[in-house]
C-alpha cells in the first residue's frame, strides 16, 4: 500500500510554479507553438513567442486582458491573474483534420505525422457513416485490416500476416489480451460497442516497446466515449438515440447515450442492444457453401431437416447487450480523474463452421455454441497534463480490473452426453506512463506495467436423457495464473520540422504457473504442475524525413515477443476432428524482427499516394505439431481415438508484403479513395516452407464519395484476390468442410467482389439517416478462412436523433 499512497502523493503535490515567463503549447499535440502574437487590448505593447514558445510577460498588469493570437489555432484571451501560478498556456487548434493527433504510439497525444510507424485512424463521425453492426466490421472498414468470421457473431482480425494472439486489442489503454487469447481464430473484439467508440487507432505492424507480449503483428486501440464537462454552472446535457435494422440478418438495434456535464464532474452513459436471427447469404456464387440441411433437437431427439431456403444458414443467430458508464472529475483543468464501467453479455453464439461438418456423410454436430460470453472491465485512469517536475512533464495512472467469462458446448448428433466447458478470467492491470520535455528538441517517454492474470475452467459431461453430470477435463488447469512486470523507456528527437526520430526500449518478465492434478486424472500427464518463466526485451527506432511539403520518408526497424500463456502451456481441446492438444510444459517466447519502409506524396492534400513495405521473421514460433504423451501418439477424446498434438517452439516464418493507398479531390464535392494489400509469406514445417495459416489474400476497395452540405454519397467497392489449393495453409486444407472444391475436387478460398452504396442525409439539427445497400449484385462468397459466408444482398438503415 505504500507504493500506490507514493504514486498518488508524487502524481498530486509535483507541482513548481514561474510567474512572468509562460510557454504557450498546442493543445492537441502538447508541442512548442512559435510566433504567438501576445498583446493587450489595444496592442500598445505585445510580444512574439520564440521557437521554444517561450514569452516575457512582465510588461503585461496582472488584471489586463491579454490576446494569444496564432494563424493556425483559435484566439485566446486571458488575465495573468487568470494564469496564476501556472507558466503554459493552450491553445486550440483551427485546423482540424490537417494534422492528426494518435494517443496509441507513446500513450500521450502525439501528431501522427511525427510516427516513423505506418497508424490508420478512424474519428467517430467515420464511424457513424460507415454504420458497422460490431466492432470487427469496424476495423474491417477501414481496408487496412482483414476479417475472418467462424460464426455471425465473430470476428477475428489478421493484420500483415499475423492474428488472435499475435495481435494486441486494448480499449481506453487497458490491453483485453489475457492469459486465454488463443492462436485459433479469436473473437473477442466483438465485445466492444461500436457505438461508444470515439476512435480507434490500429497501429500496423509490431508494437511490443509499448504494450509488451502479443503486440507482434498489430494493435488495435480502441477509445471510448469521453464524458464531456461544461466548466460552467450550466449543466451540460447531449443525448443520442439509435435505431438500426439490417436485412439479410434480420438485424434489429437499439442504442442510447446521454451526458450530464457540470463545471468539474461529467458522466456518460451508454447501451445498445442487438438481435440477429439467421444470416442469409447471396444468390451468385460457389454451391458448396449452401446449407442444405441442418439438425433440429426436441425432446423426441435428433433429427436431420431439409433447409427450405439453403442460403439461410441456419443456427447462426445470436444476441448481444453492452452497457458503458464513465464518470470523469477535473478539479483543475491540467488534472483529471476518469472511471470507466463496461459490461459486455451474449446469448449462446452457435458455432456455425463446426455446425456444418459431416461424418460419414451425416452431420456431425447437433449443438455447437459458445456459451453466453461476459466481460466487465473497471479501469481508473489519473491524468495529470503538465508539470514542472525533473522527472515529468505529463503523468497517467490506469489501475483496471477485467473479469472475462466463456464456455462452450457441444454434442454429437443423437448422442445424449453434452460436454460443457466453462471458462473464466481475472485480469488486474497496473501502468504508470511518464513524459518528460528534456528540450524544445527531445521528449522522453517512460513507464512500468504490472499485469496479473487467474485463470478458472471447469469441465463436464452431462447426460440430457437423464439431466445427470460427471466431471470430466476441463480445457484448461484450473487456477492456472500468468503474470507480466515490465519497465520500458522511448525518445522522440525533432530537431527540425522536416525530421523526426524516435527510439525505444522495453523489458518484459513473464511468469506463467499451472497445476495439472485435476486434469491429470483423466489424461495422465507426465508432471504434475509447470511453472514458465521467461524474460524478453525489445526495441524499436525509425525516421520521418520530409525534406518538403510534397515527400515525406518513412522507416523504421523493431522487434516484438509473445511469451507463452496458458492457452499454449495448458490446454487440452479438439483443435480439429480426430485431432487434440495436450499441455506443454516446456515452451520459450517466440520473436519477431521487423522492418517497414513508408514513402508518401501530397500534391497539397489534391492527390496523396501512400505506399509502404515491411518484411518481419518470425524465430522460435509457437505452433501446433503433432505430439506424444506418454509415449502415445493417439488417446480418446470427447469418446473419439483422436491424434495427440501440442503448441511447440517448432517452426519459423517469413512474411512480407506491399500497401498502396490513394486520395483524390476530384472536385470541391467529390473525392475518390483507394487502399490495396499484398501480403506473402511462409513457414517452415519439418523443414519444408509451407504457406502461413493467417496471411491473407491480397484485398482492397475502392470509394467514390460525394458530400455536400447535410449529404453524402458513398459509391465503393471491395474485392479480394484467389487463393488456390497450392497457397493454403496445411491447416487450412484439413478444414475442406469451410470452403469451395476446385475442378480436382481440393479446397481453395475463390476471388470475389462487392458492389455497394452508403448515403447519409442530416434531415434536421437533431436527425440523422444512414443507409447502405451492400452486396448489390448479390455475390455469395467468404471471406478467406471464415466458416459463415457473407451477408448477401443486404440493406441497413439506421436512424440517429440527437439533443
Amino acid at each position: 500500500m505504500k507504493f500506490f499512497y507514493t504514486v498518488f502523493f508524487f502524481l498530486l503535490v509535483s507541482i513548481s510554479s514561474r510567474a512572468q515567463n509562460i510557454k504557450v503549447f498546442s493543445e492537441l499535440t502538447k508541442e512548442p507553438i512559435f510566433g504567438v502574437a501576445i498583446y493587450n487590448v489595444d496592442k500598445s505593447e505585445s510580444v512574439v513567442t520564440n521557437f521554444r514558445g517561450e514569452a516575457d510577460l512582465s510588461k503585461f498588469s496582472d488584471t489586463e486582458i491579454i490576446y494569444f493570437k496564432h494563424l493556425s489555432h483559435i484566439l485566446k484571451k486571458i488575465t495573468k491573474l487568470q494564469l496564476g501560478k501556472s507558466n503554459r498556456v493552450y491553445l486550440s487548434s483551427n485546423t482540424h483534420g490537417l494534422e492528426e493527433i494518435v494517443i496509441s504510439a507513446s500513450k500521450f497525444e502525439q501528431n501522427k505525422r511525427d510516427i516513423p510507424q505506418k497508424i490508420v485512424s478512424v474519428s467517430s463521425a467515420s464511424v457513424q457513416f460507415s454504420n458497422p453492426q460490431t466492432s470487427a466490421d469496424l476495423l474491417e472498414n477501414t481496408g487496412k485490416v482483414f476479417i475472418q468470421k467462424s460464426q455471425l457473431g465473430g470476428g477475428s482480425p489478421m493484420i500483415r500476416g499475423f492474428s488472435t494472439n499475435r495481435l494486441l486489442i486494448t480499449v481506453d489503454g487497458v490491453r483485453m489480451n489475457n492469459a486465454i487469447f488463443r492462436g485459433g481464430n479469436l473473437q473477442n473484439v466483438i465485445a466492444i460497442d461500436p457505438f461508444s467508440v470515439q476512435n480507434t487507432e490500429v497501429t500496423l505492424g509490431s508494437g511490443s516497446v509499448i504494450y509488451g507480449s502479443d503486440a507482434i503483428g498489430g494493435v488495435m486501440s480502441f477509445y471510448t466515449q469521453k464524458p464531456k464537462l461544461s466548466y460552467s454552472d450550466t449543466l451540460l446535457f447531449k443525448s443520442n438515440i439509435i435505431a438500426r435494422y439490417a436485412s439479410a440478418s434480420d438485424e434489429k438495434t437499439g442504442h442510447f447515450d446521454f451526458n450530464l456535464g457540470y463545471k468539474k464532474w461529467a458522466f456518460v452513459t451508454n447501451g445498445s442492444y442487438t438481435s440477429f436471427e439467421d444470416l442469409k447469404m447471396g444468390k451468385n456464387g460457389p454451391d458448396d457453401y449452401l446449407r442444405p440441411e441442418y439438425v433440429l433437437a426436441s425432446n423426441t431427439g435428433d433429427f436431420i431437416v431439409e433447409n427450405k431456403d439453403p442460403r439461410v444458414q441456419k443456427s447462426s443467430g445470436y444476441d448481444q447487450l453492452n452497457i458503458l458508464q464513465k464518470v470523469r472529475y477535473e478539479p483543475y483543468k491540467n488534472l483529471s480523474f476518469d472511471l470507466g464501467l463496461y459490461y459486455t453479455r451474449t446469448s449462446n453464439i452457435p458455432r456455425y463452421d463446426r455446425l456444418i461438418r459431416y461424418r460419414n456423410n451425416v452431420l456431425r454436430s447437433a449443438e455447437w455454441d459458445y456459451g453466453p460470453q461476459k466481460w466487465f472491465m473497471s479501469n481508473l485512469q489519473v491524468t495529470k497534463l503538465s508539470s514542472n517536475s525533473n522527472l515529468h512533464d505529463q503523468i497517467k495512472v490506469t489501475l483496471a480490473y477485467q473479469n472475462f467469462q466463456e464456455s462452450r458446448l457441444d454434442r454429437d448428433f443423437q448422442s445424449t452426453i453434452r460436454n460443457v466447458r466453462e471458462e473464466a478470467v481475472d485480469a488486474y492491470s497496473f501502468n504508470l506512463d511518464l513524459e518528460k520535455t528534456l528540450s524544445p528538441k527531445t521528449e522522453f517517454f517512460y513507464g512500468l506495467e504490472y499485469v496479473y492474470n487467474k485463470v478458472m475452467s471447469q469441465g463436464k459431461e452431462e447426460d440430457i436423457s437423464n439431466n445427470t453430470s460427471l466431471a470430466s477435463v476441463s480445457r484448461y488447469p484450473n487456477g492456472a495464473s500468468w503474470q507480466s512486470a515490465a519497465v520500458y523507456s522511448s525518445i522522440k528527437y525533432k530537431p527540425n520540422t522536416q525530421f523526426v526520430f524516435q527510439s525505444g526500449l522495453r523489458f518484459n518478465h513473464i511468469v506463467s504457473k499451472a497445476d495439472f492434478r485435476e486434469n491429470n486424472a483423466f489424461l495422465n500427464l507426465p508432471f504434475q504442475s509447470s511453472k514458465n518463466e521467461a524474460g524478453a526485451l525489445t526495441g524499436t527506432a525509425g525516421i520521418r524525413w520530409s525534406p518538403n511539403r510534397t515527400i515525406q520518408w518513412k522507416f523504421n526497424a523493431s522487434s516484438a515477443f509473445r511469451a507463452p500463456n496458458i492457452d499454449d502451456i495448458g490446454k487440452v481441446f479438439d483443435s480439429e476432428p480426430g485431432s487434440v492438444v495436450v499441455p506443454n510444459e516446456s515452451l520459450r517466447p517466440e520473436y519477431a524482427y521487423g522492418g517497414e519502409l513508408g514513402f508518401k506524396l501530397d500534391f497539397n492534400r489534391k492527390f496523396i499516394l501512400d505506399m509502404s513495405t515491411y518484411y518481419t521473421y518470425l524465430d522460435n514460433a509457437l505452433v501446433r505439431r503433432d505430439y506424444n504423451l506418454n509415449g502415445n501418439t493417439e488417446i480418446v477424446y470427447d469418446g473419439e481415438l483422436s491424434n495427440v498434438q501440442a503448441i511447440q517452439n517448432a517452426s519459423k516464418a517469413w512474411i512480407y508484403g506491399f500497401e498502396i493507398g490513394l486520395k483524390a479531390a476530384i472536385t470541391n464535392h467529390i473525392d475518390l479513395t483507394s487502399q490495396y494489400s499484398i501480403i506473402g509469406g511462409t513457414e517452415e514445417d519439418d523443414g519444408i516452407e509451407v504457406p502461413i495459416r493467417h496471411v491473407a489474400p491480397n484485398f482492397g476497395n475502392t470509394h467514390l464519395v460525394w458530400t455536400s452540405k447535410g449529404l453524402k454519397l458513398d459509391m465503393f467497392a471491395n474485392y479480394n484476390s484467389e487463393l488456390s489449393f497450392n497457397q493454403l495453409a496445411p491447416s487450412e486444407v484439413e478444414k475442406d468442410y469451410i470452403y469451395a472444391l476446385d475442378a480436382n475436387g481440393d479446397p481453395y478460398s475463390p476471388s470475389w467482389y462487392t458492389f455497394n452504396f452508403r448515403a447519409q442525409c442530416k434531415i434536421s439539427n437533431s436527425a440523422t439517416v444512414t443507409a447502405s445497400l451492400e452486396n448489390i449484385t448479390d455475390q455469395r462468397y467468404k471471406t478467406y478462412s471464415s466458416g459463415i459466408a457473407a451477408a448477401g444482398r443486404n440493406l441497413i438503415v439506421s436512424l440517429k436523433y440527437s439533443l
